[in-house]
Order: structure tokens, then sequence, then C-alpha cells
């Protein structure tokens, strides 16, 4: 099939859908890969490696032509949807729980959409799965951005001068992401704890070298859904745990926040008076933000500061490291890729496959996802 790459064109957007690695593979496998030129330039991807890999480069009107599919990172602008053929495929992160319009428009468009958000989380999905692949970096970045902000070292440093006392890090999420994060603040050297309310959590957690937190009651133990997913907690058991949580998070020097509900506005875990609590210089990264965010206090891409706290709310960390965001998103289009044609090679997705059941958004000019239904 024929396979169009374009240029991401959302402010701050820096990631692209494909890399000369994965386009060499696709053109292996016998699919035409058409490239908008300028489409990797922000991740370090100039046209002339796509080129060598067996791209075709061109304008945007050139990438469209005669293409079966569009592999993209973000939902296309109106404009560019406007400009997609009937009936093709778009692959993306569709951001499909934010916005129901927004996956009416891809209907009314005649646009076939799959949303990468939507990836089943089974054994067999989970090299597609874009938002594992792209959670893993969010959680390393947010440390990094944490240990930038921060006006005082990670780790416990000896001088002759004197000691310099190791950073106290809080992970509040054990997910991908928190993981990931857990891992970042250790390896710099901070003392590390961490929450989630999903007891599986507690034994990745320690296996990292930190210590997990949590009001571990039996609502706990029952609190993680099929998909291993967080399930949404009682109101007794939010306020149990806020206490809990607002008695640790004064001592700490940087708090990340990872907790998101799927399909829903990310819960409110660090309030007001929980920031004015914490020491002076003290950084929370909220990973959450673009959805509402963890703290009470995030403002999407920006860095507050309240009381001496710095809340910083990066809306697209993995776009702060696009050359690996990108590598990684790649492979996962590149694996779902077979899923899409038929034995020939042709544009066939396998539309009974329950991995593509459960990404398909919209088909045939309807938008078909349960979830938004």
């Amino acid at each position: 099939m024929k396979i169009a790459i374009l240029k991401e064109r959302r402010d701050g957007e820096t990631r692209v859908a494909a890399t000369p690695g994965s386009v060499k593979k696709l053109v292996a496998d016998g699919h035409e890969v058409q490239v908008e030129k300028g489409a990797g330039a922000a991740a370090s991807l100039p046209d002339d490696l796509f080129e060598s890999a067996g791209a075709k480069l061109g304008t945007l009107a050139a990438t469209l032509k005669g293409v079966d599919a569009v592999y993209a990172v973000r939902t296309p602008d109106a404009e560019t949807l406007a400009k997609l053929p009937k009936g093709c495929l778009l692959v993306g992160l569709l951001e499909p729980h934010g916005d129901k319009a927004q996956a009416e428009a891809l209907a009314a468009a005649g646009v076939n959409a799959l949303a990468m958000e939507f990836t089943p989380r089974i054994t067999r999905a989970q090299a597609m799965d874009a938002l594992s692949s792209q959670s893993n970096l969010s959680g390393y970045r947010a440390v990094i951005e944490a240990s930038q902000i921060y006006r005082r070292a990670f780790p416990m440093m000896m001088t002759a001068a004197g000691t310099v006392a190791a950073a106290k890090a809080f992970v509040m999420g054990a997910g991908v992401a928190g993981l990931q994060a857990i891992a970042t603040a250790r390896r710099l050297g901070a003392v590390v704890t961490a929450t989630d309310v999903r007891p599986a959590a507690k034994e990745q957690v320690a296996s990292l070298g930190a210590k997990f937190v949590a009001v571990e009651d039996e609502e706990f133990k029952a609190a993680e859904t099929a998909g291993g997913y967080a399930k949404e907690m009682s109101k007794e058991y939010q306020a149990k745990q806020a206490e809990l949580v607002a008695s640790h998070i004064a001592k700490q020097d940087v708090v990340v926040t990872t907790a998101l509900i799927p399909g829903r506005p990310a819960p409110k875990l660090i309030t007001k008076a929980m920031v004015e609590a914490m020491k002076p210089g003290s950084v929370i990264v909220d990973i959450a933000a673009p959805m509402g965010g963890n703290c009470e206090l995030t403002r999407v891409d920006e860095i507050v500061e309240h009381n001496g706290v710095s809340i910083a709310g990066f809306s697209n960390l993995p776009g702060r490291l696009a050359a690996d965001a990108s590598s990684l998103y790649a492979r996962n289009l590149v694996n779902l890729t077979p899923l899409l044609v038929s034995e020939d090679g042709g544009l066939a997705p396998h539309w009974d496959d329950e991995i593509i059941v459960g990404m398909t958004l919209t088909r045939d000019g309807k938008v078909v996802h349960e979830t938004l239904k």
C-alpha cells in the first residue's frame, strides 16, 4: 500500500511518524512510502536520510496523492484533513477521549481512523502500544526537567566543605511513566518514594529501590481494571490517601505526578494547601497537565511559582526527546502494519481482529468506538 508521512503542524510537536529505519522496513515489505519534505526536521531527521531509505519526498499535495494510509503523530489540522483522500486510513495519537467533535470531524471527512491510544493492553499488542512507548520517555524526561528546575543537587555529596543531602523525590502513579521516573530519579541519586492505587505497583516500586506509600485497605486491594489501568477510587479512600500524601509531600523536594484515568479528567491529587506546605525551592512536574493536571495549580505549558514552589505543566514531554520518541513511535506503527494489509500487501485492515476492533475510532463516515458513540 501507499503510506503518507506528513509534517506535524501542531505548535510544539517535534515528533514524526516515521524514521529512515522504519521507512526502510516498510519499503522492504513492499510498501511505497511518501514523506512530506521537512517532516523529520524537528527530530533531527533530514530529508536525504528518508530518501536514502527508499521514501519519495514531495510537497503536501504530492505526498497525499493516491495514498491508502496516513501515519501521523497527532490529528491533522482542519486544512490538512480536508486534503486527505476519501476512504483513506489515518493512524495516529488522535486524542479520542478529549475531543468528540474531533472524532466527528474525522468521520465527516470520510476518513477511517485508528487511534493509537486505544491499542488493547494484551500481550499480542505490546509492540504496537504507543502510549507505553511515549509514556516511558515522559517519565524519564519529567525527572530531567525537574533536575533542571530544582536549584540543588540530586545525589548526596560528601566534600571537605561539608555534605550535600540527597534530594527526596516522590512519584505519584507507578504506571509506565511513573516507573521510569522512579528509575531515573534513583539513577540521579535521589531518595525515592512512590504511590499508586494499584496493589501490583507495590512490588514494582520496591524492585526499583523505592519505598511504597499508600493506604493499603480492602478497596486498595481491588483497585485495578482488567486492562491494568487504575480504577477511580471512592471519596472515602481518596480522603484517606490525601491525608497520607499531604503529610508525606511536605517533606519532599521533587514531586512527579503521572495519574491518569482513561476518558476522564486527571484526578486532583495535590491541592493548593499541599503546595503551600512544601519547602521553598521544591518542584512539581505534572505529567498529567494536558488532561487538567494532578495539581490544582498546574497550567499547561507553564512553570507556575507559588509560595516558592515551582509547578511545571509540560504538555509534550516525549517531544522534548524528539528523535527517540519518533523512533519508538515509528516502530509501533511498523509493528501494526501487518494488521492493515492483505496477503498481497494492499490496504485491507483486519476489521475483525480484536486489536483493530479496539483501535477503530471512525469507519465509513461514522464514529464507531464504544466510548464515543
